[in-house]
């Protein structure tokens, strides 16, 4: 499974955000891609998990204790068709 986690970050934090996204080790999910984009959110990250409570937990416990950032969004990628 894979998710896009959209994150706001603290102003002036995004790059800091993103490159601590980047470094993040997780047990439950595998940081695919990070990105910083213009926008209503300032860094943009694409998860793979083998599991939703993994991602959750990927998230949760890794991705929103990053220092800056203030706010998660998360799209599940779906198969349409």
């Amino acid at each position: 499974m894979r998710a896009y986690v959209l994150i706001e970050s603290a102003v002036g934090k995004a790059n800091a955000v993103g490159e601590g996204v980047k470094k993040l080790d997780l047990s439950d999910a595998t940081v695919v891609a990070v990105d910083a984009v213009t926008g209503p959110y300032d860094v943009i990250a694409l998860l793979e998990s083998d599991d939703l409570d993994k991602m959750g937990r990927a998230i949760t416990d890794g991705i929103q204790r990053v220092e800056g950032v203030q706010r998660t969004t998360t799209c599940l990628v779906v198969r349409l068709g």
